[in-house]
């Protein structure tokens, strides 16, 4: 279960349950997290902590945060941006300047944290794309940093899938892998050959997943109209998608897709 998202307790969304949780609505949890981060700017290394804490919070995907010490000081410059959270406090900010390359309001910190979050005091955090390379431990992440409690799982099923648009069918597969992910819909992906002739046109989308990988897509001709990138495929998915691999999944509004 992931923490945020989904029915998880700081999801904001409620589960069925035989107990309640006395917390405001909008909850914090600030947890220790032992991965080595690294954070990259211009081939300079503006971050290196192994004594990050994940910040969980209601509705919103976890952000690292680390002692201030553990950031580059020579390469940071003072703000006069700040912003307010009602359940942090103000946050003041930092750019990071490396040679010629500037990072304007790059990295935030709660210098005096509100009563109730004392544990944000001495601690900073970066927004992931104001960095050009991060790393956890040795391996270089794409997207956002990943969210430990977010899980995948990719099931073989015999359950039988039938993709349309109206009356108009696309795709039938007998054997489809289903890929069950924490928060999302499930999704159904199947072999190419199943779907009808001339209803693919590659298309130059693409996205990266931190769970999946790089997703390629096609546009989708149906029922007499074309859902630009409705369909998607992981040629090389990470290797917890692997089952998926080649696969295509039918993903646009408009087109039904129906599992027995």
């Amino acid at each position: 279960m992931s923490l945020t998202k989904g029915r998880g307790p700081l999801s904001g969304r409620s589960a069925e349950t035989n107990f309640t949780i006395e917390s405001p609505p909008h909850r914090l949890l600030f947890e220790p997290d032992g991965r080595r981060l690294r954070a990259f700017v211009a081939d300079h290394l503006v971050l290196d902590t192994t004594r990050a804490h994940l910040l969980h919070e209601t509705g919103i995907r976890p952000v690292a945060y680390a002692p201030i010490e553990d950031y580059d000081a020579s390469v940071l410059e003072r703000s006069d941006h700040t912003t307010h959270c009602p359940f942090k406090g103000y946050a003041t900010y930092r750019s990071v300047r490396v040679g010629d390359e500037l990072r304007e309001n790059a990295i935030w910190a709660y210098e005096d944290p509100l009563d109730s979050t004392p544990w944000l005091k001495g601690v900073a955090a970066m927004y992931f794309d104001k960095a050009d390379r991060w790393l956890v431990e040795d391996e270089e992440v794409t997207g956002h940093l990943r969210d430990p409690y977010h899980r995948i799982d990719v099931y073989p099923s015999s359950r039988a899938v039938r993709v349309s648009a109206g009356d108009d069918v696309i795709a039938t597969a007998e054997r489809p892998k289903l890929l069950f992910e924490t928060g999302e819909p499930v999704r159904a992906f199947m072999a190419p050959g199943v779907v009808d002739g001339g209803r693919l046109a590659p298309s130059r989308t693409r996205t990266v997943d931190a769970y999946k990988g790089e997703a390629s897509y096609w546009h989708v001709h149906a029922g007499g109209q074309v859902f630009e990138d409705g369909a998607c495929s992981y040629e090389l998915p990470r290797a917890e998608a692997m089952k998926i691999a080649g696969l295509v999944c039918f993903v646009a509004d408009g087109l039904t897709v129906e599992l027995a």
